[in-house]
């Protein structure tokens, strides 16, 4: 079987806000169609990291690498051709509240492609209908539920069919049904081959989605599992976490 290739490679990464170090020698790679759980307590600077993923936060020192090329010192106008492989899906949706679901969803289509009104139309019928939002172009975001909010901010992050999906904290205040329609998306999104990160304190959610999950904590990823393994044997400081034995 050969192996899928590195999609997304962060070395020797270090960050630091004033005299507050919050990264400290982080190392992880994901392959192509795989998703990483990024977990750990608050503040450890699980958002901050997956901010650096697209350059909307710089590193101090180190390399953060998409497809094997080094995006650290990239400019504005180049990231602008990354955020077309590595799109983000943010905690809080990050959507435009005077605009509607088909207003917002239109959005990056408009921004990044010269695709005509119909096309633009016909694609987001297609993915209102895959996000289970039918008949909601029409409203705001308010009108909607949270779980519908989320699911909104995911399918506008895949409007121009991205590498890439940066998912932050997505099943946040989500009630069981929402959180296992935000699972069923992701796992949909890798069985199209799409290759994810995953910031979370939902393990649950990790479990169910992720191939590999790796632990922040003071700075230092300390602990990286294979998730198949660890269902088998739930060792080791993820699972002192899942059973809140440890902050």
């Amino acid at each position: 079987m050969t192996m899928n290739k590195t999609k997304i490679e962060v070395i020797n990464f270090k960050k630091s806000f004033g005299q507050k170090t919050v990264h400290e020698d982080i190392n992880f790679f994901v392959r192509e169609g795989e998703c990483l759980g990024l977990l750990g307590g608050s503040g450890t600077g699980k958002s901050v990291l997956l901010r650096s993923l697209i350059g909307l936060e710089k590193c101090d020192s180190g390399k953060v690498l998409i497809d094997g090329e080094d995006i650290t010192h990239f400019s504005e106008r180049q990231f602008s051709s990354i955020r077309k492989k590595v799109a983000y899906a943010f905690q809080d949706g990050a959507l435009f509240d005077s605009m509607t679901v088909f207003e917002n969803l239109a959005y990056p289509l408009i921004e990044h492609t010269s695709l005509s009104h119909s096309k633009i139309s016909t694609q987001i019928i297609d993915r209102l209908e895959e996000f289970g939002l039918t008949g909601t172009e029409h409203l705001y975001p308010a009108n909607l539920s949270g779980g519908m909010q989320k699911r909104l901010g995911i399918a506008r992050a895949m409007m121009i069919e991205p590498e890439v999906i940066l998912f932050d904290e997505p099943t946040a205040g989500l009630d069981p049904f929402n959180t296992r329609r935000i699972q069923e998306t992701i796992l949909k999104l890798k069985n199209k081959g799409v290759t994810s990160v995953l910031v979370t304190h939902d393990m649950p959610t990790a479990l169910a989605v992720c191939e590999k999950i790796a632990f922040l904590r003071k700075g230092k990823i300390v602990e990286q599992v294979v998730v198949e393994q660890f269902k088998e044997n739930p060792i080791g400081i993820i699972s002192e976490f899942m059973q809140g034995e440890l902050s």
